[in-house]
């Protein structure tokens, strides 16, 4: 199972993507975030190519232990649904009651 290394800031954020897309085209179908401590908005980036690459080889890609500030990342963007992790724990996406309604 590939694990990122402990911190997917925009610092190491290519290595980490090449890294990431390397394994998932040798057939990683995981991705652990146990050791992974540090994640800044590159983070998610790296996530949604992660995902699109496993997708274009009409595989499936989990991610595992993603640590609270990258789910909570997650959360802010509003991309759980796009990265399949509704179930890791995340809060559900604030009503926003500043939007005209129709």
């Amino acid at each position: 199972m590939f694990q990122p290394a402990a911190s997917l800031t925009f610092g190491n954020a290519r290595t980490v993507l090449d890294a990431g897309l390397q394994a998932i085209a040798d057939g990683q179908d995981r991705i652990d975030f146990a050791g992974t401590k540090a994640a800044d908005s590159s983070a998610v980036a790296v996530l949604l190519a992660w995902r699109r690459a496993a997708a274009a080889r009409g595989a499936a890609l989990t991610f595992a232990n993603l640590p609270d500030g990258l789910r909570s990342l997650i959360a802010l963007y509003d991309v759980a649904a796009l990265l399949d992790v509704d179930a890791a724990g995340l809060p559900p996406p604030a009503s926003r009651t500043d939007l005209p309604h129709h």
